[in-house]
């Protein structure tokens, strides 16, 4: 049942949660400077440093997939950073639920801490890569270090209520959104700078993309001084000791736990957010296709994605979610989804692209700070790092999935199937969140 009453955030809460926006937002503008600058990347790493093994098995693996997915293998260039991008993901997916874990035994404030210098350091890496081996190494500690958004989540469930939960939760999506609107813009802007034609000209290990990496870097320096100045702790101190200890295998952590509600959620997570995936990933592929869309219109359009989630979480979940109930919304998002993948698979005109991608920004941006919320009131509040962890991990996962999927379904039958298989698919999950386990009463913290 839904809560009626729409609790006010504390001001403890307030403050935290404003920490927390901060440090999302500031942690996924210096991730998602990377996204515009994939396919220059390749070129120049094929140019400097063409026999590298890792650069030649990423090829091999692109060249792979358009292969089975029946696509010309000499495009196999466009999936080289959707590859990259599974990497972080499948890292992140064995990360998370570790660092939640380890944030439930030692406190959320460490985990951020240990989490963002590791960030510091893998753009570091980047700015001194040389060659693809070094950016590869940024890569994998950027994806293992990742755990900032299941700690940042269960810090929000700390200072937050059942009743205002998904208040919270609201604050991560629109950092998410505001992030990865400000990210790829700044990144392509930045890109324009090589420092090896300026001051950086012969040091070692400077390139043409150093710019963007010391911007990401001096983002995170700065959210490490934050955190460590502002960022009081969370977590209970009583509640930090009542667990002994916690798996630290991922597989047996995604196994299942003993919360059936958190179970049901994290399955309808993981299942919408494998379809989501898979629409975005091929996105731009359709818009460049269907409409002869340029990389600045591409841009564009990830900006209109980017403001419609910061406004519906900004200005509707956050403010009515608990009134309405976060099971409701979750079922009507759900069918809300299904008319936005459908318009897609058949548009022709820009109009029509944005009408489905309008529908489709407004149902995630519903859904997943939800589910999010509905996850942390299923879990008792000793387990919140662990359980968040599993939850984060599982969309970790779908994000590996998902674009496989889609763009083995978009080269192999055509543009408009990975939308009409995603609308059936996405029936699934729809299902499953027709109903919700009662919530049990939570405990006075």
């Amino acid at each position: 049942m839904p809560n009626q009453s729409d609790q006010a955030l504390s001001q403890s809460a307030k403050s935290t949660l404003k920490v927390i926006f901060l440090t999302l937002f500031l942690d996924l503008v210096g991730f998602s400077i990377i996204f515009p600058l994939f396919p220059e990347l390749l070129k120049h790493y094929l140019a400097v440093d063409a026999d590298n093994i890792f650069l030649k098995g990423i090829l091999d693996l692109a060249s792979s997939i358009m292969s089975i997915s029946g696509g010309d293998t000499t495009q196999s260039i466009v999936l080289f950073g959707g590859i990259l991008g599974s990497l972080y993901s499948l890292l992140q997916f064995i990360a998370a639920p570790l660092w939640g874990s380890l944030s439930d035994r030692i406190g959320r404030k460490p985990v951020l801490i240990i989490s963002i210098t590791g960030l510091f350091l893998s753009y570091v890496i980047w700015f001194f890569s040389a060659n693809f081996t070094l950016i590869l190494v940024a890569r994998v500690i950027g994806g293992l270090m990742a755990g900032n958004i299941s700690t940042a989540s269960a810090a929000v469930a700390d200072v937050t209520s059942q009743q205002n939960r998904s208040k919270g939760m609201a604050y991560i999506g629109i950092a998410f959104a505001v992030g990865f609107v400000f990210g790829p813009a700044i990144g392509g802007l930045l890109s324009k700078i090589d420092l090896t034609q300026m001051w950086f000209q012969g040091v070692w290990g400077v390139n043409p993309f150093s710019a963007p990496a010391a911007f990401a870097a001096i983002l995170c320096l700065i959210n490490l001084v934050m955190v460590i100045r502002s960022f009081k702790e969370t977590l209970n101190k009583k509640d930090s000791t009542s667990r002994a200890k916690h798996s630290r295998n991922p597989i047996k952590l995604l196994a299942g736990l003993p919360y059936p509600g958190v179970n049901k959620t994290n399955r309808i997570y993981f299942l919408f957010l494998t379809a989501f995936s898979g629409m975005e990933f091929t996105l731009t592929f359709l818009a460049s296709e269907r409409l002869g869309f340029s990389s600045l219109d591409n841009g564009i359009m990830f900006i209109f994605i980017g403001f419609v989630m910061a406004m519906v979480q900004g200005g509707f979940v956050r403010r009515r979610a608990s009134q309405i109930g976060e099971e409701k919304l979750v079922f009507g998002a759900m069918i809300f989804s299904i008319p936005g993948l459908l318009i897609l698979s058949q548009t022709t005109s820009t109009w029509s692209f944005y009408l489905g991608l309008f529908f489709l920004a407004v149902s995630s941006a519903i859904i997943i700070p939800c589910l999010t919320a509905l996850a942390s009131i299923y879990a008792p509040s000793d387990d919140q790092g662990r359980v968040l962890g599993v939850f984060r991990s599982l969309g970790s996962l779908s994000r590996v999935i998902g674009p496989f999927l889609a763009g083995i379904i978009y080269w192999r039958f055509g543009s408009e199937h990975p939308y009409l298989w995603g609308s059936a698919f996405i029936v699934i999950p729809l299902v499953l969140a027709k109903t919700f386990p009662a919530r049990s009463i939570e405990n006075p913290s």
